[in-house]
């Protein structure tokens, strides 16, 4: 999927959302736990509910490996199942990889060979050699980490040497490895006022923004500091949307949700857009 195709998609459906799908067996409803595979229905269901809302879904790694193999079988079952839903849905593999480039190879091999993802994120500390394997699959992204939204961010990524920050280095120099087709950047939600500085640097990429809802970002200040000409924007909500509501009807209650963060990005569209 081209950077054209994404922005196609969010001029669609009017909006830039992504839904997070971090599962975790001790927070789904009661209602699923006579399931066969509990952690797939739960997906399935707010899939079904949230899909005609969203450009794109990010199930996270960590709460499918932490389940063993029954886990990874449920992620591929999700990833599957939303391909042939929507084929024009962008699926993300959260998953942080970054290793010497023989292992990345490998990585970039399960997530793109064996599922069918359209990104990963990567971390880009061990440089270009562990990054460029993920950019060998036509049609495929690296997210690459740069600028995050946890406390401990501050410790590596303001540090500073010769005035340039090193999430700023980060920005600067991984340009070189590919192109606005098959890099995208993390810039977390609740750093908005840190976009217009990477904007500076990286005007044309898309940022995938985690951190609005649950985590306090504000959806209004990640548009008006991170948009492009092309949207540039995949806002990611994992908690906010899928564990909105613990009854029966969780499903339709996240729907809910989703269809008011729609909302509000459509405004923002239209104003920037005119859609």
């Amino acid at each position: 999927m081209t950077s054209k195709e994404i922005y196609q998609q969010i001029l669609k459906k009017r909006s830039f959302l992504c839904v997070g799908l971090d599962p975790e067996i001790s927070r789904l409803p009661d209602c699923l736990a006579g399931s066969d595979d509990p952690i797939f229905e739960f997906n399935r269901r707010i899939i079904d509910a949230t899909h005609e809302y969203t450009v794109a879904y990010k199930p996270n790694f960590a709460f499918y490996e932490s389940y063993g193999p029954a886990g990874m079988a449920a992620l591929d079952k999700t990833v599957r199942y939303i391909n042939r839903l929507d084929t024009n849905i962008f699926i993300i593999a959260d998953a942080k990889r970054g290793d010497i480039g023989n292992t990345s190879k490998m990585y970039a091999r399960a997530v793109f060979g064996e599922m069918p993802f359209d990104a990963v994120t990567v971390a880009p500390y061990m440089g270009e050699d562990s990054v460029t394997p993920f950019l060998s699959y036509p049609g495929r992204w690296a997210i690459i980490l740069a600028l995050t939204s946890n406390r401990g961010a501050d410790d590596f990524q303001y540090h500073t040497d010769k005035g340039q920050r090193l999430f700023e280095r980060v920005l600067t120099v991984s340009q070189r490895w590919g192109t606005t087709d098959n890099l995208m950047y993390v810039v977390g939600a609740t750093r908005a006022e840190m976009l217009a500085d990477i904007r500076r640097i990286v005007p044309d990429h898309f940022l995938l923004v985690p951190g609005v809802g649950a985590q306090g970002g504000s959806l209004e200040e990640v548009a008006r500091y991170g948009m492009n000409s092309q949207c540039g924007l995949l806002v990611n909500s994992s908690r906010g949307i899928i564990y909105a509501d613990s009854s029966e009807n969780f499903d339709s209650v996240a729907g809910e949700k989703a269809r008011e963060m729609q909302e509000e990005m459509a405004l923002y569209l239209a104003d920037r857009f005119k859609v």
